[in-house]
């Protein structure tokens, strides 16, 4: 998935930007609820979810690693250790507050509808706060009348994780 180039009109001939916003801001107060498992339903059963590690986050998502790389499958998995006990970092789960911005879009030559936006997360954890960007990229299908998600690819915004305490272990 490659956003147009930036002297392209961004836009989309199917779709308005707010029917996208309404969307993703549905996502991010399902994150903020940690309502996981819904968050999980949003996904295509193809999808991909992909958070490139923050010193090649441009690279070959199949060649290179990344911190996080989940099919659809395990996609499932995180949420399943995320809502367990057994995800001791989130145990008491932080408090996020997720704000998404600069919300762009374009008809991919896949036909699904691509979008680019920006995201702040502000993560709450026992005594600290600890605060996330991300330029977001996804790839939407639209069937009976809605949005899932068949591509998601978060770049922090970070050159190392040792910026926001060395971890990540909330969905961005």
């Amino acid at each position: 998935m490659r956003p147009p180039e930036e002297h392209l009109r961004w836009s989309s001939e199917r779709f308005g930007r707010s029917e996208v916003e309404d969307f993703l801001y549905h996502e991010a107060q399902l994150l903020d609820a940690w309502c996981l498992e819904q968050w999980r339903d949003l996904f295509t059963a193809d999808a991909r979810y992909l958070v490139p590690s923050t010193d090649n986050a441009d690279g070959d998502h199949d060649m290179d690693l990344a911190l996080i790389d989940d099919d659809k499958p395990g996609i499932d998995g995180r949420v399943q250790r995320l809502m367990s006990t057994y995800a001791h970092i989130e145990n008491p789960r932080s408090v996020t507050t997720r704000l998404v911005t600069n919300v762009r879009l374009w008809d991919d030559e896949s036909g699904d509808l691509g979008v680019r936006c920006a995201i702040l997360v502000t993560r709450a954890r026992v005594a600290s706060t600890t605060t996330y960007t991300a330029d977001v990229r996804y790839l939407l299908r639209h069937r009976d009348g809605e949005f899932r998600i068949a591509f998601k690819k978060a770049v922090l915004g970070h050159r190392t994780l040792r910026d926001v305490g060395g971890v990540l272990s909330i969905v961005l």
